[in-house]
């Protein structure tokens, strides 16, 4: 009954204090979570201009890659000046003047929370944050005694999260 005790002492505490570590973290890949739902809109972007000097007689693949601008279509050609969407490219100086549309600068780099890489210096905190939220999981079935009405409760809302995802997921 001691080593039961024990476990669950170490669980409750465990995540109390987990939780207010990572209270802050949270906020953040929360705000950031809603803003890259909505990456396919304006929502919250302004338009910024750029005048850019890169490589000569690029195509339109190497312009969109160099340029950043995924799915860059050039719509016509006209005396070695592209015009696409966003702006012009000058083959023979390699000049590209654009617009593009991004969110300000630190709602920019909170969503890159969610898009890093392993080679990324914010893999550790992401590795960190995905391993404790599930130590979350895993320890909240400690917080209350399995024999109470409420983890009985809980354990039915858990099922019922688990289905939902699943549906959601092969929809």
């Amino acid at each position: 009954m001691d080593k039961i005790k024990d476990t669950r002492t170490f669980m409750r505490i465990t995540h109390r204090y987990l939780g207010f570590f990572l209270a802050g973290i949270m906020a953040v890949y929360a705000v950031s979570g809603v803003l890259l739902v909505y990456r396919d809109t304006d929502f919250l972007k302004k338009e910024k201009k750029y005048d850019k000097t890169v490589a000569k007689n690029l195509n339109e693949k190497e312009l969109g890659k160099e340029l950043k601008i995924k799915n860059l279509e050039i719509e016509k050609t006209e005396g070695g000046i592209s015009t696409f969407k966003q702006g012009t490219y000058n083959a023979a100086s390699g000049e590209a003047k654009y617009s593009k549309k991004e969110l300000p600068l630190i709602l920019d780099k909170m969503t890159k929370l969610h898009k890093s890489q392993s080679k990324e210096t914010l893999s550790p905190l992401n590795t960190f944050f995905g391993i404790s939220l599930f130590f979350f999981v895993i320890s909240s079935f400690w917080m209350f005694n399995p024999k109470t009405k409420a983890f009985k409760r809980g354990m039915l809302f858990t099922i019922v999260g688990l289905v939902v995802s699943i549906i959601l997921l092969l929809i």
